[in-house]
């Protein structure tokens, strides 16, 4: 009699790495002196949109408005919403600035239906392609920072920082796209969390004394002060 086995997936069950500050920065350092010229600015997209490796790789000029400092997201092969429109903050504003600069004098021009970071390794060669991978770019990175992670955790990261900032499911998802229900259960409980930590930031600050309550120190001890008083007002006589 033959035994039936049942194929169970993995499931898993921890929604990722949030990097630290520290650890982002050295992952923004590392990636800025890269040999490859798309590591920072699809680095830089990663954690200031949330954006996903696809959507990364498969975007083109026409949705990146720099002008008024706008991204627009479209498809990608995961359960992401179509046409999320994500504001550039500075940070990232700045670096896609610097990269059209890079751009322009490597191809001679920028079109719309080209893409950002284009075909070719180890240098860009066919704007009218995507690039394959940031694999390798990223790999490299990662370990001249030392830090352990995925590129999926750069997303994870944004958003880890989006919810201690006190940002609502809505504004998440408007920005991130598709988020799990799972990872909106640990954002809310990130959230809670940093709530929790500024109502105790409160506790360990000292109580300032109440106007006109305070009592004066004397300079001197009461004592020779009061003798010194004595001494200008003379002698006493009843």
């Amino acid at each position: 009699m033959c035994r039936q086995r049942a194929l169970k997936l993995a499931v898993r069950t921890q929604v990722g790495k949030a990097y630290t500050p520290e650890e982002k920065d050295a992952l923004l350092a590392a990636a800025k002196s890269a040999w490859s010229p798309a590591i920072y600015p699809a680095l830089m997209l990663a954690l200031n949109a949330g954006m996903r490796d696809a959507e990364i790789r498969g975007l083109q000029w026409e949705r990146m408005d720099l002008s008024k400092a706008i991204l627009t997201v479209g498809d990608s092969k995961t359960e992401a919403g179509e046409g999320r429109t994500i504001p550039l903050n500075s940070a990232l504003h700045e670096a896609m600035i610097e990269y059209a600069k890079w751009y322009t004098k490597r191809f001679g021009t920028i079109r719309p239906e080209w893409y950002l970071f284009p075909f070719g390794k180890p240098r860009p060669q066919d704007p009218t392609r995507p690039m394959v991978t940031l694999k390798t770019s990223w790999d490299n990175a990662r370990k001249k920072a030392g830090v352990k992670g995925r590129w999926h955790d750069n997303r994870h990261t944004l958003v880890t920082d989006l919810a201690e900032s006190g940002a609502g499911d809505e504004t998440i998802r408007d920005i991130a796209g598709h988020v799990s229900k799972q990872m909106l259960k640990h954002y809310s409980h990130i959230r809670m969390e940093a709530k929790r930590r500024a109502l105790e930031s409160i506790l360990a600050k000292p109580k300032p004394e109440a106007a006109g309550n305070a009592v004066p120190v004397p300079n001197e001890p009461v004592a020779p002060a009061v003798e010194a008083a004595n001494r200008r007002m003379g002698p006493i006589i009843n």
